[in-house]
């Protein structure tokens, strides 16, 4: 399978740029006293859908022919990728077909449903929700936009990173948060065209650690029983994903739950924003030491703002 490269991520720039936000890039300078470093977060929990994944899907679903798009677009998905590929979908006038686990949060159930998705519900393991997408492809002919391991939705992803280094120039250092590996691969490729002497670190939480055990093992190892509060990192690493990371990627680095509650707090009391706890794990990461900023300009992706309200963390880890 051939590898995405930068003119990719430029084409899709182009191909999407009408629909998608060109999201803000905020600083805090009380935030950057405390950790004496430079931090510029570029702001993907404002972009539509609330989180990044609509600009791989967008890139994806407006990539199709007309005659691959008349039957629609199908995915399995936890959430965002859900919404954003319902909505993406709905722009182009074609339908999705979309297949949650049982316990996705209320939040992300509502947005797909309201973005026109058509949901499929199942079990809470890899296997049901792969065994019934299969089926749903089959009986309707929709064509599978895979959440992160699909050459298009790597490149939509890389265009959030593009658009960080045009705005703010240059970077010691550019961090985003790691799941299945659509955001990190994509931001790999760009940062290394446009900022080659940054160093590019991913950041996951310790209890959905495989893209971290299979980044310093060198091979794919999957994820079996994750746990965290960041419900948008329990996936595992996809293959064409890994062969990126393997290739662009500088390191990997694991933060506690704590951490994460700790550094979602943070930006939510000192830049006055919504994040989801997947969107802090990379401050996370700088609060537990995990790298050394000091003194260093630092651009962090929030990765998305959808957040259930019923469950705040806040009054845990304290």
């Amino acid at each position: 399978m051939k590898l995405p490269e930068f003119a990719d991520i430029e084409q899709a720039h182009e191909r999407i740029r009408s629909y998608v936000h060109h999201t803000p890039v905020l600083s805090s300078s009380t935030m950057n006293r405390i950790l004496n470093c430079e931090l510029h977060f570029k702001c993907e929990n404002l972009q539509k859908v609330g989180a990044f994944k609509f600009r791989g899907a967008c890139n994806a679903v407006f990539s199709l022919s007309d005659e691959e798009a008349a039957k629609g677009v199908c995915t399995h998905s936890s959430g965002n990728h859900a919404a954003a590929l319902a909505l993406a979908a709905s722009i182009r006038g074609i339908p999705s077909y979309i297949v949650m686990p049982n316990n996705a949060p209320t939040i992300k159930k509502q947005a797909v449903e309201g973005y026109g998705g058509q949901i499929t519900f199942c079990e809470p393991t890899l296997e049901a929700r792969e065994t019934t997408l299969a089926r749903i492809a089959m009986e309707t002919g929709a064509i599978e936009i895979h959440p992160y391991n699909n050459f298009n939705v790597i490149c939509g992803q890389g265009t959030a990173v593009k658009e960080l280094i045009e705005e703010k120039g240059l970077f010691d250092v550019i961090m985003c948060p790691i799941g299945g590996g659509g955001l990190l691969s994509g931001t790999s490729i760009a940062t290394r065209a446009l900022n080659p002497k940054a160093l590019i670190i991913a950041a996951e939480p310790e209890g959905a650690d495989d893209a971290y055990r299979s980044f310093h093992e060198k091979k794919l190892i999957p994820s079996i029983n994750p746990k965290t509060i960041a419900d948008g990192l329990l996936t595992s690493v996809g293959e064409l994903n890994f062969r990126i990371i393997q290739r662009k990627t500088d390191e990997i680095v694991t933060v506690s739950e704590r951490g994460i509650v700790r550094a979602m707090r943070m930006i939510w009391e000192r830049m006055k924003i919504i994040v989801e706890p997947s969107s802090a794990v990379p401050l996370a990461a700088i609060l537990e030491n995990k790298l050394d900023v000091r003194g260093k300009k630092v651009g962090i992706i929030l990765s998305g703002g959808n957040v259930d309200l019923e469950k705040l963390p806040f009054h845990e880890f304290v």
